[in-house]
Formats: C-alpha cells, structure tokens, sequence
C-alpha cells in the first residue's frame, strides 16, 4: 500500500510521518485490496489545545473512506482516525460479504426455477 503524508502549511518532522506510516500500514491487516492513502495534518488557528487535525483518506476497489480527528497531539488524532478507518473497513466486508450472498441465493432459486 501507498501511503502519503501530506503537511499543510508546516513541516513535519520524520518521527511523525514514520509513526502515521507505521499506524496506517496495519490496515493491511484488515482488508488486503488498499490502493492508496492519503493523510494530511493541519494546524487550526483557535485558542483550544486540541488544535492538531488528522485527515486519513483511504482508496478501495469502488470506494473510498474518510475520516477527520482533532486532538491534542498528531499521534493521538492519527490514532483515533486509524481506528475509525478499521472500524469503516469491517462495515464495508461486513456489506460487501452480505451482497455477495444473497447474489447467491438469489442465483440458486433461479437455478431450481
């Protein structure tokens, strides 16, 4: 799988984009057919701590899914959008797998026809 790190408008150091590589790439455990991903990191200008925003879009055969986190830190936000692309991945094998039987069924109660 591919993966991109994008900054926008800073630099990030190597530490960082090793680690979001490093979490990003697991999701290979979880579905095998990843095209690409693409992760930005963005620095919001408001008082509030939690000013580090994560955004993880992740390319699948006929699909693409996204997910946005804001937190303290880069590691906590790239964390939290890792875990809600995993959750995402197993919502769409869950679809996909359930479509595909009953595209099954659908052809064996035509065969008895």
């Amino acid at each position: 799988m591919n993966i991109t790190v994008q900054s926008i408008k800073f630099d990030a150091d190597q530490k960082l984009v090793d680690f979001i590589k490093k979490k990003a790439g697991k999701l290979d455990q979880f579905f095998d057919n990843i095209i690409e991903s693409v992760c930005y990191l963005r620095l919001e200008n408001v008082d509030d701590e939690a000013n580090k925003i994560v955004e993880l879009k992740i390319n699948i055969p006929g699909s693409q899914l996204f997910a946005k986190a804001q937190a303290k830190t880069f590691e906590e936000a790239t964390d939290m959008a890792v875990e809600s692309v995993r959750r995402q991945i197993n919502k769409h094998k869950t679809k996909t797998r359930t479509n595909a039987s009953n595209h099954k069924e659908l052809l064996n109660k035509e065969d008895e026809f």
